[in-house]
């Protein structure tokens, strides 16, 4: 068993880290958004110390890292599913939710090197100090939030039948989640209807903890530190139950279809 869910794991990591594109990609977007992004704001909004946006923006810009990071790291369930290995997966000795919990660690995994490599970015760039990255509270707060986009990424993967599919329903799901967890602003000054989304999105829970982790001094956070974990593990069981549930029922639909099939032949 163990040596199995090994396998799997160790498969998703390999496969990872042989995109050097997806690595390097990883690295440029957080900049263009900090400086792009981050200097036209800053420059719009009043400030007795220049800069000041960016740095509150910072925690948000890790938090993009790995929520785009674990997100298309899900990608390969996709590939899994159009190629047959999932069916494969599924039907082996192991039972489904193994098999899911090992593709949400690798995809956490690899939503937190890529947040440690624009970390690292951050650091030479004067954006972070050593005390912060090495805090307990910022690597449980990256650790929780890479879990909870990988679970959403899980999900976006096992309602997606083909590649396109899981294309369009990410681009519906990845900029509302992002805009609306409080990356670029605090969330308890949207409007009613846009803050009652925001405390849904459990995005906005892992995006607090890390704005309590560097604490720039700009923008406080919104919730609780124990609201945002439980919230975090709570979404994350719940997508794995979820997203264990409609594999092993398109893995039984296909058996039964290849069954009927056979018969009729």
């Amino acid at each position: 068993m163990l040596a199995a869910i090994r396998a799997v794991l160790v498969r998703e990591l390999i496969k990872m880290f042989r995109q050097k594109s997806r690595l390097l990609s990883a690295m440029v977007r957080p900049l263009i958004w900090l400086f792009v992004i981050g200097g036209g704001i800053g420059s719009l909004i009043d400030s007795a110390t220049p800069g000041q946006y960016q740095r509150d923006i910072v925690p948000g810009i890790i938090g993009m890292t790995i929520l785009f990071g674990s997100m298309l790291s899900s990608l390969s369930t996709v590939y899994d599913k159009e190629s047959g290995i999932m069916r494969m997966m599924i039907v082996a000795p192991i039972p489904t939710y193994w098999i899911v919990a090992c593709k949400m660690l690798a995809s956490t995994v690899a939503g937190s090197v890529q947040a440690a490599l624009v970390c690292v970015l951050l650091l030479l760039l004067g954006f972070l100090s050593p005390a912060i990255m090495l805090n307990p509270s910022f690597l449980l707060a990256v650790g929780l939030t890479a879990l909870a986009c990988a679970a959403l990424g899980m999900v976006t993967s096992a309602l997606s039948d083909s590649l396109d599919n899981f294309a369009s329903i990410m681009n519906f799901v990845i900029f509302p989640v992002f805009f609306l967890s409080g990356a670029l602003y605090p969330v308890r000054d949207l409007p009613a209807p846009l803050l009652l989304v925001s405390r849904l999105n459990p995005f906005s829970y892992g995006v607090d903890l890390m704005k309590r982790a560097v604490d720039s001094g700009g923008m406080a956070s919104d919730f609780g530190v124990a609201l945002s974990v439980g919230v975090l593990v709570g979404f994350s069981l719940l997508a794995l139950v979820f997203s264990s549930w409609r594999l092993h029922q398109e893995a039984r639909q296909a058996r039964l279809f290849n069954l009927a099939g056979g018969r009729s032949r």
